[in-house]
């Protein structure tokens, strides 16, 4: 005799979790109960105080590009496993897994779109594949976004957020560093404007590299940015650190970065600086 499935029994407060499970968020800044949807619409920033929560790469394309539409470039450069690097998990295991966490094949996406009609080189980090980390494929898909931007005679648009270089590729990784410092340094050549967006959080070694060299440099409201974070320097000079520091507000204080905008209003930001700075192809 077959005897029926057992039923979990649930209490009521796991009931009341299951049911709610992905409907509604909690904001980071004033713990306000917001309905996911409204925090999607809403571009995943808080209606009552203004908080900027992490939104995912493909929402970005659908806020700054017309039509959320990304002509790729360079997808077929794939990382691979340099150093044959094992922790607690082959390092191929590790990509394999943040490949299908971020729906992206590496921590960079680089390729050609439209910001209100005009024609730019568009380039984002994606946080959610290992903390936005750069990786010698990240380093070379950026150093191809500047070299075919100059060869386009195109504006660039990079978007920072990132944990900083990739530890399972050592120093293949911190040389990235220098190897998209000095794309950037022959794409000022063309007389195009590169303008960088610095997300939360934007540190370690990609701070250190394209993040703070833009012509304009915007931040979000709130943005983490700085090489090492705050609590190693605390440990390192043995003392306590300005309230708000290397938050945007600090940064902009300090004369670091340009602007700090509101993700609601970048698009139409980056359509004005685009308009005075931008040179026609010849």
């Amino acid at each position: 005799m077959t005897l029926p499935a057992k039923t979990p029994n649930l209490t009521s407060a796991d009931e009341k979790r299951s049911v709610g499970e992905g409907l509604f968020n909690k904001c980071q800044g004033c713990a306000a109960v917001l309905t996911a949807t409204d925090l999607e619409r809403n571009w995943h920033v808080c209606p009552g105080c203004g908080f900027h929560h992490p939104m995912e790469h493909g929402r970005w394309r659908e806020l700054l590009l017309d039509d959320g539409l990304l002509s790729p470039w360079e997808e077929h450069v794939q990382p691979s496993d340099p150093l044959q690097f094992i922790d607690q998990k082959s390092y191929p295991e590790r990509l394999q897994k943040a490949q299908s966490a971020a729906n992206a094949t590496e921590s960079v996406e680089v390729g050609r779109g439209k910001i209100f009609g005009r024609d730019v080189a568009y380039g984002s980090y994606v946080f959610a594949f290992m903390a936005g980390t750069m990786g010698s494929v990240a380093g070379e898909r950026i150093v191809r976004l500047f070299e075919r931007a100059t060869l386009q005679r195109l504006p660039v648009i990079l978007l920072h957020a990132s944990g900083g270089a990739r530890m399972q590729e050592g120093i293949l990784s911190l040389m990235q560093m220098a190897k998209t410092v000095a794309a950037l340094g022959r794409y000022r050549a063309c007389r195009q404007p590169y303008i960088s967006i610095l997300m939360h959080p934007t540190t370690g070694g990609v701070a250190a590299s394209t993040a703070l060299l833009g012509d304009v440099n915007i931040a979000e409201p709130n943005a983490l940015i700085g090489f090492a974070g705050p609590r190693v320097i605390e440990n390192t000079l043995r003392t306590k650190l300005p309230e708000g520091f290397q938050r945007s507000d600090f940064l902009i204080s300090h004369g670091m970065i340009d602007s700090i905008v509101a993700r609601a209003e970048l698009k139409s930001t980056l359509n004005t600086l685009l308009n005075h700075l931008s040179r026609e192809p010849k």
